[in-house]
């Protein structure tokens, strides 16, 4: 069940792969997460000292008064992939023009996870093709429909 997802990504990007990873959460970022609280926009995810981290995904406290005074909403969180994956991931990151940026967040059983993507970003031309192409599919099933 997704939980968060981020809206403009398949608008902004274009996908080429797709990656799924636990995130290491404190407990009060997973009630909020669990009541839908949170934004997968702006985020992005690097690869540092073999380790793979998401940053600039904001998730409010769950219970701002119950929150240790240092918290912060948009900190930098570990995701959690095999050493393989980090490799890989690394490599494709590297490469001019790609970036890693998350899509969803969703539970599986019981646990938290994120997916991410190697995307892509689109220019603005590319961007007007595909409104150009919805609203063409769109008169098309109203003609069709009346």
């Amino acid at each position: 069940m997704a939980l968060l997802d981020n809206k403009k990504a398949f608008f902004d990007y274009e996908i080429l792969e797709k990656f799924d990873a636990g995130l290491n959460l404190l407990g009060f970022e997973v009630k909020a997460l669990k009541m839908k609280r949170g934004n997968l926009s702006g985020g992005h995810v690097i690869i540092r000292g073999g380790e793979a981290f998401v940053v600039g995904v904001e998730i409010p406290p769950y219970q701002p008064k119950n929150t240790p005074a240092d918290y912060d909403s948009a900190r930098t969180r570990k995701l959690l992939l095999k050493k393989s994956e980090i490799e890989y991931l690394a490599g494709k990151d590297s490469q001019k023009g790609i970036t890693l940026i998350p899509l969803t967040i969703y539970t599986k059983n019981g646990l938290i996870k994120m997916s991410f993507a190697v995307a892509r970003g689109l220019k603005k031309y590319d961007k007007r093709e595909k409104i150009k192409a919805r609203e063409a599919k769109r008169e098309i099933e109203r003609r069709l429909k009346s």
